[in-house]
């Protein structure tokens, strides 16, 4: 059996398995009894990567199946400082998972997406997990938190646009009742900040992530980038996910508690 690798958003960590993505999804969120449940996010991480961080040469003696014959699911080769030592080009899809099981995967891309000059909201992921109000398009947001000349930055950052609706253009008058965050108050004010001092371009709106993810609040995707190199997940659009992925969907919205 093939062994493959994935990098783990919570708890960050790099993974070796014997299971392909979709049965590492249903493993990891779910465990081997059903027992344990919990949203997961992970990465499959290219086979070829090599690394002089990492101790990647004996896997194959590591990863070797049970007695019985099974599969073994997961060995632990690192839970600290792994995104900064993974280069965006050895970074593979990404995978959604349900506290059920159910697993969406979100193809890489290079292109990103299309920006009209807007407010912005982001929710960091790793290594850091702030939300942050900006003026920076996520190119932009990305090679400043990752700027290694500000005393406050990251190596490497993943993080995810949320939606801000009508904020995103006219945070002082645009209604804010369909978006489903607590404080919605507090949000709008660090809104019309940037948009009356853009001197000063991002506002802390959360010190940390007070849940799971709430997947209904993705507005286009997740990304992950440095200063050279950035790649974007695009999030598929509700009308596709009520169409091709109805399952997952259903299964996250079911479990989400929406008031972030």
């Amino acid at each position: 059996m093939a062994a493959y690798l994935y990098l783990s958003i919570f708890p960050e960590s790099l993974i070796a398995s014997m299971l392909p993505p979709e049965e590492f999804g249903v493993y990891f969120a779910t465990g081997t009894a059903k027992r344990s449940r919990g949203q997961a996010l992970f990465l499959e991480i290219d086979r070829d990567f090599t690394s002089a961080y990492f101790k990647l040469d004996d896997i194959a003696q590591r990863c070797q199946p049970h007695i019985d014959g099974q599969p073994k699911r997961s060995v632990y080769l690192s839970i600290y400082r792994v995104l900064e030592h993974l280069p965006v080009s050895a970074l593979k899809n990404l995978y959604l998972v349900s506290d059920e099981g159910k697993v969406l995967e979100l193809p890489k891309s290079s292109q990103l997406p299309e920006e009209q000059r807007q407010l912005h909201l982001y929710q960091e992921l790793c290594p850091v997990m702030p939300r942050i109000a900006t003026l920076f398009n996520p190119l932009e947001f990305c090679r400043f938190v990752t700027n290694r000349q500000f005393e406050v930055s990251v190596p490497r950052l993943f993080f995810m646009e949320m939606e801000l609706g009508g904020l995103a253009f006219d945070p002082l008058l645009a209604p804010a009742d369909e978006l489903p965050y607590a404080h919605i108050e507090h949000l709008r004010d660090c809104l019309i900040g940037l948009a009356q001092q853009p001197e000063k371009p991002t506002k802390t709106v959360s010190r940390y992530l007070r849940s799971d993810i709430s997947f209904a609040t993705i507005k286009n995707g997740f990304f992950i980038g440095d200063q050279q190199e950035i790649c974007y997940y695009p999030f598929p659009a509700h009308e596709v996910l009520l169409r091709d992925h109805y399952e997952w969907w259903q299964s996250v919205r079911d479990t989400e508690d929406l008031e972030l």
